[in-house]
């Protein structure tokens, strides 16, 4: 009987397409699928929680597939980063139960997206954190991160033709369960986001828009009005792939929403 094999991965994607395997051109499942064939001696389809988009990166992306080896979970982590480029990391392995999908049954996710703020950017950053030089208002950045929580139509900040409307499902309609900005360092800031699912570019987009608060092109009220449009063109820029990180996606319902209530008691600071 074939094993269902859970993995939990980290990558650096900036020398990667994204996620999902292309023709001529790298990929992280493509070159973990070719990791896995090697250990496994048949060809594997590897299914990823998500598709990051070209030079995101991932703390704690989760995959799984079958096979009917019976290698000890190890060989999936130690002779599989043996086989794989170092950008590319199996940090664990696991037998799931034979109905699990990495994608399917994930209530939740996190993403950060990390900038530098700062007239020059530390060239040992430059692949991992946004550069927007210049002071943000913090005020204005958690007044609209206000109106992003909860459960909205998200349009205004998904990638244009990225979706087929006719294929029907929730939409562009997502639910956030946290969203916060917080000072990292000198110069340094990250943004969080928790929440049910999120579109392509959704994270990236919505950035862009808020990095315009910060800089105070646009008011909370404007951005309000944005989020409502459900209009991409009257939303800012799309923000750098360098800086987004997949940090964490959630299976179990009881800690996805105690993690939540943490955020929730958690002060946000307006400085």
């Amino acid at each position: 009987m074939a094993r269902c094999i859970r993995l939990l991965i980290s990558f650096d994607g900036t020398a990667y397409k994204g996620w999902q395997r292309q023709h001529h051109a790298p990929t992280i499942q493509a070159t973990l699928e070719a990791g896995l064939a090697h250990i496994c001696g048949h060809g594997v389809t590897l299914h990823g929680a998500g598709r990051t988009d070209a030079g995101v990166h991932a703390l704690g992306m989760v995959a799984h597939f079958h096979t009917e080896v019976s290698h000890p979970l190890r060989a999936f982590v130690q002779g599989v980063n043996s086989h794989i480029p170092a950008d590319i990391r199996i940090l664990d392995a696991t037998q799931a139960h034979p109905g699990f999908h990495s994608r399917f049954d994930a209530v939740g996710k996190t993403y950060r997206y990390d900038l530098c703020t700062g007239p020059v950017q530390q060239p040992t950053t430059r692949l991992y954190e946004a550069h927007f030089p210049g002071q943000l208002d913090q005020r204005a950045i958690n007044a609209c991160l206000q109106h992003l929580t909860g459960t909205h139509d998200f349009s205004s900040f998904e990638a244009v033709g990225s979706r087929d409307p006719a294929a029907g499902g929730r939409g562009a309609v997502r639910t956030i369960h946290d969203a916060r900005f917080a000072q990292t360092g000198r110069n340094r800031y990250s943004f969080f986001f928790t929440g049910d699912g999120f579109l392509r570019h959704m994270v990236r987009n919505m950035v862009g828009t808020l990095i315009l608060a910060g800089r105070t092109t646009i008011s909370p009220e404007r951005f309000a009005a944005i989020l409502a449009s459900r209009d991409r063109k009257q939303a800012g820029p799309t923000a750098p792939a360098r800086g987004l990180f997949l940090e964490t996606i959630y299976y179990d319902r009881n800690t996805f929403h105690e993690m939540i209530n943490k955020y929730a008691a958690a002060p946000v600071s307006d400085q």
